[in-house]
């Protein structure tokens, strides 16, 4: 399995497209800059993974679960979770609500009520926005009990 380091920035699926003057382009989705994922005009490490390696490395907690329902193939523009679909997750922080955080592919922001820096429930996804999406527990970490 693919090491994941804390520093990614942004994780997305995009083809090499070659220019008419021999150079090639790697598109990056809108709502990366959109999103604050990424700004223009920085300077960014990219690594490529091979795309057999694409179910493995996807998140930094692994591959993800099937959705109880719903579609789990994600365009890239769009948020990459769908309503009712369960994953687990770890929770990076507390909100100013009180609620746990935790990020998902392309930095993309869960809120999840009742969970702890720490906690790695599985949750499922109740309503999605653009930039963030609210979960409920559905199994809580085993380390909690």
């Amino acid at each position: 399995m693919v090491e994941i380091p804390d520093s990614l920035c942004s994780l997305f699926t995009a083809k090499i497209k070659e220019e008419d003057d021999g150079t090639f382009v790697i598109e990056i989705p809108s709502s990366e800059i959109k999103h604050g994922a990424l700004t223009v005009d920085e300077t960014y490490r990219i690594a490529l993974l091979d795309s057999s390696s694409e179910a493995e490395s996807t998140s930094p907690q692994g591959p993800r679960r099937p959705a109880t329902q719903g579609s789990t193939s994600h365009d890239s523009s769009g948020p990459p979770v769908d309503e009712g679909e369960v994953r687990d997750v770890t929770i990076e922080t507390v909100g100013d609500q009180g609620d746990g955080i935790a990020k998902v592919e392309r930095g993309y922001v869960v809120i999840v009520p009742g969970a702890q820096p720490g906690d790695e429930p599985t949750v499922e996804i109740e309503q999605v926005q653009e930039n963030v999406a609210f979960a409920s527990i559905v199994d809580s970490d085993p380390r909690a009990l």
